[in-house]
């Protein structure tokens, strides 16, 4: 049990005092503080969260010098008694000075938050309404934020000063590219207080609180003024939005200078935005900066890949767009963004010479070659459509034609050839069948498991399209050209298509098969008393089919989870039995393989797969269960040769422990821990043992960490001191890890806790940045403390 008699920390002159000490550990220190201060009296102070008693200082030469109260004083129920429980005290002082150094007037306070005097620092500054928060303690994003927005209420600014690592220092971190934290080190009787500078890379760079600066725009150090020149504009939060909107743009709206959702890549304008099914709103939209904004006059359609950015606080949204269509006449008047301009009525000088009639209109232009790239722009918003008109890609009319049909089926509804040419481009109106289809089939490639084909929703009529079998049987749907079911697949594969868009989307039912159905079969009159006419009752062809092939996928996942087990030469049979199988399931989800594999795969026989698989399977386990019984059969040889002989089992463990794998495998735990706790100790802090990246049940965090010391220098520090045990402190087999680093090791529970606080602090101040001159060690080596016996 802890004595809570025994305390490193005090206050000097009575208990209510905030002038923190530290009493020096070695006895030669002691002494000399002893000298300089012979007046001081030391109590357990109240603003340390003590009993306010009392307190003697102890001289011992064989263990840490500490302060103790007096015999007959009651219990004390102090929680924290270690060099770091008087920080805050250390903090406030600190600052004082600072503030006096640097004339500026102010006010300090230590804050209990509810875990003792200690858990904070405040600091406010009334020339500049800037507030300052030394935060001591562990808090969550909740209580940060209510006590954030307490500080704001009298105060234009305000810096968090933490002093340990946790989600509150990322979440700034993220959110202003830079994050202040604090630490303090023991030198004799005080703890230095040092303000870093953590960056988004997590390195911080320490610098002593009276090199600080103190300026209108909060706490400032060197390294703090860098980040903040060359921080990039804090990112706001992304959403993506499901459905679509179509936009329109304002030009006379102003867009703040100031914007959060400003990017030098992209560029802010002001909008009239309608998201589906909801009403217009005024916006601000982000385009991609490397081409022209477009148009005012006209409306425009993100159809995917639009997202919501939200900014902290009351700046409101926006929305990005990677790219955006623009809409014809017809479907932007439909959103209410534009309405048609009144016909203009021709002069008579502009009538053409050549027209016969009055009434007779020009010649439509002759229609272009189906090989030429088919290209129209939609009718323009707001203009008249001239003769030139600009021409789409074939790349462009394929997306365009898909963004149409996934609209359609957002909408829960079909379309037919017409209404394509309609809303998308009247160029569709002039394609033969063929045109049609090799269109349709674009739009769909490459078909997937999981995709509905959107090719289903264009109709003829009621009917679906006379042709849809050749797109399907060209998209490589099995059997498409010869069944007779495809009016009933085109209209299971609508459902699907109705359920993928839908929104919010749903559940898609499976995918029906065209393969034909089984014949019906019939047993013989002698099997189980049935007559030779009575018909035996089997299940669809399409429902078998589709319950086999989830049986197989399931037997291919045990076999590909059972592999890791499995020796080489096992191993090399499974994967053998996997090949054919993956490859198969593989050209069924839509995947691409090469011509010859595809011809090979598409050949094989699900019911056969099925049997190839279920054999690798049995193989694999059967091979499982022999090696278990072969190691237990070893694990017990060995233990009756070991009770028989002692020496040969030393011999065997310690050959099995220098075996190439073994020692490959604890060599890699080694250096994927050490460069762990580097990174541990260079942000000053502690790690517990049960968050360490290694597997422990392999290796053992005991003769890992003692791997790291042995392989240390001799002055090096160590480091497994920032390692703590779950209830705090050093772990418990520290004792061991200072006899594998070949130092001596302590008898008291007193001494041991010093040593281990002081190679924690050797640790941080070798791994700082920059590194720091490393503390005197407490502890001698092994053989220094054997030659002194």
């Amino acid at each position: 049990m802890f004595d809570h008699r025994l305390v490193q920390t005090a206050v000097i002159g009575h208990k209510t005092s905030d002038h923190p000490v530290i009493l020096p550990m070695e006895a030669w220190e002691l002494d000399r503080w002893r000298k300089a201060h012979p007046n001081y009296s030391y109590w357990c102070g109240l603003q340390l969260g003590g009993c306010g008693g009392e307190l003697s200082d102890r001289r011992y030469t064989t263990k840490v010098c500490h302060f103790a109260h007096h015999p007959t004083a009651p219990v004390c129920h102090r929680k924290n008694n270690g060099e770091s429980s008087a920080d805050h005290l250390f903090i406030k002082r600190g600052v004082r000075s600072l503030l006096g150094a640097r004339r500026v007037r102010g006010q300090v306070h230590t804050r209990d938050l509810g875990t003792g005097p200690g858990d904070a620092v405040d600091v406010h500054l009334p020339e500049s309404r800037r507030h300052l928060r030394f935060q001591l303690s562990a808090i969550d994003y909740r209580t940060w934020r209510r006590a954030d927005d307490e500080l704001a209420a009298d105060a234009d600014g305000i810096d968090w000063i933490f002093a340990s690592d946790g989600a509150i220092t990322q979440q700034i971190l993220g959110r202003h590219g830079y994050c202040l934290r604090v630490r303090c080190e023991t030198v004799g009787g005080e703890r230095r207080v040092h303000v870093g500078a953590e960056a988004r890379d997590r390195t911080v760079t320490w610098t002593p609180l009276e090199d600080c600066v103190l300026t209108p725009s909060g706490i400032v150090t060197p390294e703090t003024e860098r980040i903040r020149l060359s921080r990039p504009r804090p990112r706001p939060t992304t959403f993506p939005l499901q459905g679509g909107l179509v936009f329109a743009l304002v030009p006379e709206a102003e867009v703040p200078a100031d914007s959060p959702f400003a990017s030098e890549r992209r560029q802010l304008l002001a909008a009239d935005v309608k998201p589906v099914d909801s009403p217009v709103v005024r916006a601000l939209v982000s385009l991609p900066a490397d081409s022209p904004a477009p148009p005012a006059e006209h409306v425009y359609r993100i159809t995917d890949g639009a997202r919501l950015l939200v900014a902290e606080g009351t700046a409101g949204w926006a929305v990005e767009a990677k790219r955006y269509i623009r809409l014809n006449a017809h479907d932007a008047e439909r959103t209410g963004l534009w309405t048609p301009p009144p016909a203009a009525v021709p002069r008579q000088a502009d009538q053409p010479k050549t027209s016969t009639s009055p009434q007779r209109k020009s010649e439509p232009p002759a229609l272009r070659k189906e090989a030429e790239p088919v290209r129209t722009v939609p009718d323009a918003p707001g203009t008249e459509v001239p003769k030139d008109r600009a021409l789409l890609s074939r790349a462009e009319m394929v997306t365009a034609v898909r963004d149409a049909l996934a609209q359609h089926a957002r909408l829960q509804s079909t379309t037919t050839w017409d209404t394509l040419a309609r809303t998308v481009s009247p160029a569709l109106g002039n394609y033969s069948d063929t045109g049609r289809r090799d269109l349709l089939v674009a739009v769909d490639t490459p078909l997937r498991e999981h995709a509905p084909v959107l090719s289903v929703l264009v109709r003829d009529g009621a009917e679906p399209l006379p042709y849809l079998f050749r797109v399907l049987a060209e998209l490589g749907v099995e059997n498409a050209s010869v069944s007779h079911r495809i009016k009933r697949w085109a209209a299971v594969e609508t459902e699907r298509a109705f359920a993928a868009y839908g929104v919010p989307p749903r559940a898609m039912p499976p995918r029906l098969s065209l393969r034909p159905a089984q014949p019906v079969l019939q047993r013989p009159a002698a099997v189980r008393g049935r007559t030779a006419t009575e018909p035996q009752r089997v299940v669809s062809g399409a429902a078998a089919g589709a319950t086999r092939m989830r049986h197989l996928r399931s037997l291919v996942l045990e076999l590909e989870g059972l592999l890791p087990a499995l020796g080489k030469a096992p191993r090399k049979r499974a994967r053998r039995s996997l090949a054919s199988a993956q490859a198969w399931l593989a050209l069924q989800d839509g995947e691409v393989l090469p011509a010859s594999q595809r011809t090979k795969v598409a050949q094989k026989k699900l019911g056969h797969l099925v049997v190839i698989v279920e054999e690798g399977l049995e193989t694999a386990k059967a091979s499982i269960e022999a090696a278990r019984h072969t190691r237990e059969s070893q694990e017990a040889t060995r233990l009756t040769k070991a009770d028989r002989n002692p020496d040969e089992n030393q011999v065997r463990q310690e050959t099995q422990s220098t075996s190439r794998d073994t020692a490959a495998a604890e060599q890699a735990a080694v250096a994927q821990l050490r460069t762990q706790l580097v990174q541990i100790a260079a942000q000053g802090g502690t790690i517990e043992i049960g968050h360490l990246r290694i597997d422990l049940k392999s290796h053992g965090a005991r003769r890992v960490l003692g791997e790291i010391e042995r392989g240390a220098g001799t002055d090096a520090p160590m480091l497994s001191a920032v390692v703590v045990a779950r209830k705090g402190g050093p772990v418990p087999f520290f004792r061991d890890i200072l006899k594998a680093a070949d130092l001596a090791v302590p008898q008291t529970d007193e001494a041991l806790l010093a040593i281990w606080r002081r190679e924690r602090e050797r640790a941080y101040a070798a791994y700082a940045n920059p590194s720091r001159p490393l503390p005197p060690r407490l502890v001698p080596t092994a053989s220094q403390a054997a030659s002194t016996k």
